[in-house]
C-alpha cells in the first residue's frame, strides 16, 4: 500500500508549522510540488524553505511538475472548476502510480489548513475513484483566518454570535453581517458594502515577511485597502489576503 500524507504548513511563517507537521515532514520520502509558474514561483520557494528548515540532511525526492490551468473566464464557474479538479486528479493519480514505490510514503505540502477552503481532499476522492489504492493521512495546519484573527488581536467568535465563513463571490448575496470571514475575494467585494455599522479586518500575505494588516470602520478605510491591495499586486505579480467583517456593537 502506497501512503500519502497532506501537510498543513500554516499560511507562510515556517515557525507556524507544528510539532506534529515536522513529524510527517520526517516520515516522506517523495514530496510533490506543484508548480503554478511566473509570478508564484515563490510559492514553490517558500515549500522548499520549510523542507530546508526541517530536513536539512536530505534523504528525500522532491517531484515538481506544472499545475493544470483553471478556465478564470467559464461563466460555469461550477463547472469550471469541476473540470479543474478532474484534470488535477488525473496528474496526482499518474504521480503517484508512478513515483511512490510500495510501502513508501509520498506528501503534499498544502498552505494553512488541508480542510478549510483547499481542494486536496476533493481531488483525492476522484483519485480513488479512478482506481489508485492508497493510505491517506491529514496533518491539520494553522490557517490564514487563524493568523489574521492573532495579527489583529481579536476573537473570530462573539458571545452567543454565530461566525460565517465564505468566499468573496457569495457576500453579495449573505444579507445582514454580524461575523463574517471572506476568503478568495478577487473581486473585492467589501468595496460594494455602505453599511456604516460594519469594522474590516484584513490581511495579506500572512505569517511572511510581506505580511500587510490593515484594521477599522469598512466606510474609512476600505480606499486604503484597495490602494494596497493594487500596490502589493503589482508588485509581487499576485496576492493572497482574507478578512474579518464584524459590525461594530
Amino acid at each position: 500500500m502506497k501512503n500519502l500524507l497532506l501537510i498543513g504548513i500554516g499560511p507562510g511563517d515556517p515557525r507556524q508549522v507544528t510539532y506534529e507537521a515536522v513529524d510527517a515532514l520526517r516520515s516522506a520520502s517523495v514530496f510533490f510540488v506543484l508548480d503554478k509558474g511566473g509570478d508564484k514561483d515563490e510559492l514553490v520557494r517558500l515549500r522548499k524553505a520549510i523542507l530546508q528548515r526541517y530536513r536539512p540532511e536530505g534523504g528525500y525526492r522532491l517531484v515538481q511538475v506544472a499545475d493544470p490551468l483553471r478556465d478564470h473566464q467559464a461563466d460555469d464557474y461550477l463547472g469550471a472548476v469541476q473540470d479543474w479538479h478532474r484534470q488535477r486528479a488525473a496528474l496526482y493519480g499518474q504521480l503517484i502510480e508512478q513515483e511512490l514505490g510500495d510501502g513508501e510514503t509520498g506528501a503534499f505540502l498544502l498552505w494553512g489548513e488541508p480542510t478549510l477552503y483547499d481542494s486536496t481532499l476533493r481531488i483525492l476522492d476522484l483519485v480513488r475513484e479512478r482506481g489508485v489504492a492508497l493510505r491517506l493521512q491529514v496533518i491539520p495546519g494553522i490557517s490564514s483566518v487563524q493568523a489574521l484573527a492573532a495579527r489583529h488581536q481579536v476573537a473570530l467568535n462573539r458571545i452567543g454570535e454565530p461566525l460565517t465563513v465564505l468566499p468573496g463571490r457569495r457576500l453579495a448575496g449573505q444579507g445582514a453581517i454580524d461575523n463574517v470571514v471572506v476568503m478568495l475575494d478577487g473581486q473585492c467585494a467589501f468595496a460594494r458594502l455602505d453599511d456604516p455599522g460594519l469594522m474590516i479586518y484584513w490581511g495579506a500575505y500572512l505569517g511572511t515577511e510581506d505580511e500587510v494588516l490593515i484594521a477599522g470602520p469598512l466606510a474609512m478605510v476600505k480606499a486604503q485597502i484597495l490602494a494596497v491591495r493594487e500596490r502589493e499586486r503589482a508588485r509581487k505579480g499576485w496576492i493572497m489576503d482574507t478578512y474579518l467583517l464584524r459590525r461594530a456593537l
